[in-house]
């Protein structure tokens, strides 16, 4: 308890001394002006998310929601009291144009995924678990990460109940089908449906498609070895069999139809334009809000027309989608100072990251580096404006992108690259990376913690990968 109120006046003498800094106040350009240190809520988020798992399980279950309030408090008030409506603007403008659709959207799919139950006798053997990744990882450009991941998650690991060695498989699962296979259609994956909504056509990112198979080929082949390699560590001759088999079939499809009308929800904001309004100052396409209340109701509808014990039987529950919600609110509004500074590019304090990117293996490391740990669609757009701004300087951003997409499309490529596939890296990448695991965990399959993830799978696995698609596509 001592230790706590030590940290407690630390972060508030952080806060003070943090206040005459931003004491020029009211300037919309806050991100020319935020010193490098007020990123230090948003590491302290990150930390917490971390070590608290790790190191205080039992208090990081009960109490994550408070870390997150707290840590959002710490980075809301300086601000606040320095820049008053400028502040205020940001904050509400990430909570209303980012965070709710964000979290409405993945809401939406992992309330209509959590409905379609996939039943029948089927057993976790290295070909059927690399035959389910595969085609995880093919619907996730079509259906969302979110969508494929939460569909066949459970299933997956129910299939491999039986087995010891189950926390690779999951890691894989998070590698392919929650990252990497969202990379073809805006759909996906957040940035691409950005992009999208900023000019570039909806099947422009095919050709992300030679990126795409060679990053997934090497990662289902690696699956594969490494399932085999466990299978017959574990002596297991053939799956075990009480007796009888189920066929395999499904349950609830009229999710489908759910999930179609999500599809179509998405699409339509992305090709009608019917104004704006205001909402607390924040202009709001209202596209964009007609696409929120449609998935809303797409959620709903579910709910409504699946049996509660379809829902059982997937072992469906709302801590997952809680979890991301809460962090997840923690992290946006922590990283504020971090997006503003990388969005004043060479006026900011973070100018000798904008300043180095030249080339397309830096835009495809460094925005993909970013997107790890930050949210990867304000990443995307960040370093979207950044290239448009090197060759088309003044130009309008709908014919800045159609030119750099026909002058310079390698650009682009790296960029989408980058936020898409580095996702991966962490937990906090991808939100579906927070959901499976949580899921895995809420089966009884253990996960490895923050760091632990990074250094003894995203490092040794992915960076590998990332580095042959350099060679290749990007040098």
């Amino acid at each position: 308890m001592k230790k706590l109120k030590v940290v407690i006046v630390a972060i508030w003498i952080y806060m003070i001394s943090l206040s005459p800094v931003f004491a020029s106040g009211g300037d919309p350009h806050i991100g020319e002006y935020l010193p490098l240190y007020s990123v230090l809520p948003f590491v302290g988020m990150l930390l917490s998310i971390a070590i608290f798992p790790l190191v205080a399980p039992r208090f990081w279950h009960h109490h994550f929601g408070k870390v997150s309030a707290f840590w959002s408090v710490v980075i809301i008030i300086p601000l606040l009291v320095a820049y008053k409506a400028t502040a205020l603007h940001e904050i509400l403008h990430i909570i209303l144009a980012d965070y709710i659709p964000f979290i409405i959207l993945l809401g939406s799919l992992y309330t209509v995924s959590g409905g379609i139950l996939l039943k029948g006798t089927l057993r976790g053997t290295p070909v059927v678990n690399t035959v389910m990744i595969t085609i995880g990882t093919l619907l996730a450009s079509w259906m969302g990460t979110t969508g494929a991941a939460m569909l066949l998650i459970r299933p997956f690991l129910r299939a491999n109940a039986h087995r010891k060695s189950r926390t690779f498989m999951v890691v894989f699962f998070i590698f392919t089908v929650a990252n990497i296979g969202g990379s073809l259609t805006p759909l996906g994956d957040p940035p691409l449906f950005l992009g999208f909504l900023r000019g570039v056509p909806f099947f422009w990112t095919f050709n992300l498609l030679p990126h795409m198979i060679i990053a997934v080929s090497i990662l289902i082949v690696l699956y594969f070895v490494f399932d085999m390699y466990f299978y017959k560590k574990e002596g297991i001759q053939s799956p075990p069999d009480d007796g009888t088999k189920e066929p395999i079939r499904l349950e609830g499809i009229q999710n489908f139809l759910f999930i179609a009308g999500i599809v179509g929800a998405v699409l339509l904001s992305g090709m009608v334009h019917w104004g704006e309004l205001s909402l607390l100052g924040v202009h709001r396409a209202i596209q964009d809000i007609v696409r929120d209340v449609l998935l809303v109701m797409m959620g709903l509808l579910s709910l409504i027309f699946t049996k509660r014990r379809i829902r059982e039987d997937n072992d469906f529950t709302w801590f997952p989608i809680k979890e991301v919600a809460i962090l997840f609110i923690g992290i946006f509004l922590t990283m504020i100072p971090c997006l503003k500074i990388l969005q004043a590019g060479t006026k900011g304090e973070l100018d000798f990251i904008i300043a180095a990117v030249q080339n397309p293996v830096h835009y495809f490391w460094i925005t993909g580096t970013l997107s790890a740990f930050l949210d990867n669609a304000p990443t995307y757009l960040t370093f979207l404006s950044t290239a448009m701004g090197s060759f088309y300087s003044g130009v309008p951003e709908t014919q800045a992108v159609t030119l750099l997409i026909k002058e310079n499309p390698l650009f682009l490529l790296a960029i989408s690259a980058g936020a898409v596939f580095f996702g991966a890296n962490t937990y906090i990448g991808n939100a579906p990376n927070f959901m499976v695991r949580s899921i895995a965990e809420e089966s009884g399959t253990p996960m490895p913690s923050f760091f632990g993830y990074m250094i003894k799978y995203s490092i040794p696995i992915l960076v590998p990968v990332f580095i042959v698609i350099t060679f290749i596509f990007f040098l």
